[in-house]
C-alpha cells in the first residue's frame, strides 16, 4: 500500500489561491492526450517533457520552505531551446533521504530534480497516485498563456526504497 503525497499538506505550504482555481482528481483513463503520454507513466516528468518537447529544460525555482530536513518548492520547468513554460510542480523534498552531494545539488537550485537523480545514479521508483484536471488561477494563466483546463499528477517518488519526495507536476496545455 503506498503513502502517497497530500495534496493539502502541499497546498499548506504553498497556498494555491493565485495559481490555481480549482481541480478534480480523474482517473488516469480520463486524462486525455498527449496529456495521458506525458502524465500517466512511472518515469521522471524531467525525461517526458524534454523528449516530448526536444528539448532539454531549466528549473525556475519561484519560491522554497527549509524546515530543518524538510525542503520544498514551487518550481516551474521551462524549454531551453525558446525559454517556454512546459511544467508547474510542488515538490516537498525529505532531505535526509537524499546523499550529501544530491541534497547540495538540489538546494543549489540550478538543475531539475529528475536530472539530479538520473546523473547521481539514485536508486528511485515513481509513483503516480492521483491524476488532476485544473482550472489555472491568474499566476498560471500568465505561465502558460492560456486559462485553458490543464492536468497533472500527484506522484511519490521512492529513493533507495523510503518515500523520500513528493510531487505534483501541472503540464502546460497544448
Amino acid at each position: 500500500m503506498s503513502v502517497g503525497p497530500d495534496i493539502a499538506t502541499l497546498f499548506q505550504l504553498f497556498p494555491p489561491a493565485s495559481f490555481l482555481r480549482d481541480f478534480d482528481v480523474i482517473s488516469a483513463d480520463q486524462v486525455p492526450q498527449p496529456y495521458h503520454d506525458l502524465l500517466v507513466h512511472e518515469h521522471h516528468m524531467t525525461v517526458t517533457v524534454e523528449a516530448h518537447h526536444q528539448s532539454l529544460v531549466d528549473v525556475k525555482v519561484l519560491e522554497r520552505i527549509r524546515d530543518g530536513d524538510k525542503y520544498a518548492r514551487k518550481i516551474l520547468l521551462s524549454k531551453q531551446s525558446d525559454g517556454r513554460i512546459v511544467q508547474f510542480g510542488l515538490v516537498l523534498i525529505w532531505l535526509h533521504s537524499c546523499s550529501p552531494e544530491v541534497r547540495a545539488e538540489i538546494l543549489a537550485e540550478k538543475t531539475p530534480l529528475g536530472r539530479i537523480l538520473i546523473n547521481h545514479n539514485v536508486l528511485r521508483r515513481i509513483e503516480p497516485t492521483d491524476y488532476l484536471r485544473v482550472a489555472p488561477g491568474p499566476e498560471m494563466v500568465a505561465w502558460f498563456g492560456t486559462d485553458a483546463p490543464a492536468y497533472g499528477r500527484l506522484a511519490l517518488i521512492y529513493c533507495d526504497e523510503k518515500p523520500a519526495i513528493e510531487l505534483l507536476e501541472i503540464v502546460t496545455p497544448e
